[in-house]
């Protein structure tokens, strides 16, 4: 079905008086408007750039309250859908963007939407969510429209911006607004839970916006989204998901263990790792060892045959993110897991985190060694503060509370990790540690991530391959690196 052929461009029958004085006044000043958008053009190429962050192109969208198409437009969806109860914008959406569909129609009625083929990758609510009538009533009526993995992204303006507004309409700076609902972020967290969606991130953009010689776009890019000053922020954004559960699914598991001189820890890796999911296959994926780790890998794989599914890859590049990369690749199982050959994340744990994906609760799972006493000589002093400030920088860096983004344990669905492989170009290869491409790959997808504790324990075999002040250095890129490539939009 073409929603743009199928409803004509007609009078709506709208709910409430309310509803029908914004319809005039759209009307009525669209021209103005217009005009409007052009003085403002620094404001909107900012809020488009950032939107086209959060959606990448060639997605299902949909639009509610899409005016003349144009942020619907930027994004270059594969099927994009706006919907306008003003008859005057969506003829000229029409006329601006004639390969997109347009529905013209009140987003609140449950007819409208209806009509609509879904469900959507992203539903998209800029600046219109203030016009509503019933809140969490529509938040409910979109669920229709929605897969589990649908985001929704809701951008609005400060209202500690209100009195700087309303002086530059007196000033003849913005043109008159009609009254809106006044909605903190927590009033829209409350609303969306009522409506079963949950908040996964929240950015907040523009400090300055206006060019000003280029002063403007600076700071919006690198003053603006520091700790404190951001909170400032005219723009803040919103991405939620559906809250589904998933009770009797069942997933199969694919066990990556990169292992470089770990001989004495094989064994017992496949040994102590417990049943579980719909089937299991581990991989090795052997990074060139100099104590036989490979040999011994390929004795066990076939010691095991009868018990276990086993695979045995040998790295063609170094580190661990290149054997992450090489054995995800090779994976056949519905959900990814890594861990560690040093064995100091016991696999006795892996059930509690294949569970958390399995069940819907989260799309990506972090260890964390950070929450449980340690065994002794677990983490030397000088790691455990780093690993607490390294914390809270990427914390900050991807909007989710995380204590431990070292803990080599990852999780999330095979599905997930061929999104992230394919979009992998906004990053690059630049992550010799295999974490931080997972978790900024995550965070970039706007993917539902927890964290998980483990009891963190000593090594019983080798010694530990990171070098302190040498990792510790490539972290520090790493915070740079993120906050231009996550931050620095």
């Amino acid at each position: 079905m073409n929603p743009a052929r199928s409803v004509p461009t007609a009078s709506v029958e709208l709910s409430s008086q309310r509803k029908r004085d914004l319809l005039d006044h759209f009307e009525t000043n669209s021209e103005e408007l217009d005009r409007w958008r052009e003085f403002n053009a620094a404001y909107h190429d900012d809020d488009r750039k950032f939107m086209r962050f959060l959606i990448p192109p060639g997605k299902r969208v949909l639009e509610l309250g899409c005016s003349r198409g144009d942020l619907l437009a930027a994004l270059e969806p594969s099927y994009g859908v706006g919907i306008d109860f003003s008859a005057k914008a969506i003829e000229k959406a029409r006329a601006l963007h004639p390969g997109l569909n347009f529905v013209h129609g009140d987003f609140e009625d449950p007819a409208t939407l209806a009509a609509i083929e879904g469900p959507f990758e992203y539903i998209v609510m800029a600046d219109t969510i203030g016009l509503f009538e019933d809140i969490d009533g529509t938040l409910r009526l979109i669920q229709n429209l929605c897969s589990p993995s649908t985001r929704i992204i809701i951008a609005y303006y400060s209202h500690l911006w209100e009195p700087v507004l309303k002086l530059a309409e007196t000033m003849g700076l913005r043109s008159k607004q009609p009254k809106i609902n006044y909605i903190a972020t927590a009033d829209f967290m409350n609303l969306m839970d009522l409506a079963d969606f949950e908040v996964i991130s929240q950015e907040q953009r523009q400090l300055l916006p206006r060019r000003w010689l280029g002063l403007g776009p600076f700071i919006n890019r690198f003053i603006a989204p520091l700790p404190g000053i951001r909170q400032l922020c005219l723009r803040t954004y919103l991405v939620g998901r559906p809250v589904r559960s998933f009770p009797d699914r069942k997933f199969s598991a694919s066990i990556l263990i990169p292992c470089r001189n770990e001989k004495g820890n094989i064994e017992n890796a496949i040994r102590r790792m417990p049943k579980f999911g719909s089937a299991q296959e581990i991989l090795f994926v052997e990074g060139n060892s100099s104590d036989g780790t490979f040999e011994e890998c390929e004795r066990v794989r076939d010691a095991y045959r009868d018990s276990w599914d086993i695979k045995v890859l040998k790295q063609d590049g170094k580190g661990k993110g290149d054997a992450v990369r090489k054995g995800f690749a090779a994976a056949t199982g519905d959900v990814l897991m890594i861990l560690d050959a040093d064995l100091t994340m016991p696999p006795e744990a892996l059930p509690k985190y294949h569970a958390v994906i399995e069940s819907g609760k989260a799309e990506f799972v972090n260890g964390t060694r950070l929450v449980y006493p340690m065994e002794n000589e677990a983490m030397r002093p000088l790691n455990f503060i780093a690993n607490r400030c390294f914390a809270y920088l990427f914390s900050y860096l991807v909007n989710t509370r995380l204590t431990d983004t070292l803990c080599g344990t990852k999780v999330l669905l095979r599905k997930d990790y061929e999104v992230l492989a394919r979009e992998r170009g906004y990053f690059g290869n630049f992550d010799p540690f295999g974490d931080f491409d997972l978790i900024f790959g995550a965070a970039k997808q706007n993917l539902k991530i927890v964290e998980t504790p483990i009891h963190y324990k000593a090594r019983t075999f080798g010694e530990t391959q990171i070098s302190r002040f040498r990792d510790g250095w490539l972290l520090l890129k790493m915070v740079w690196f993120a906050y231009r490539k996550l931050k620095a939009i």
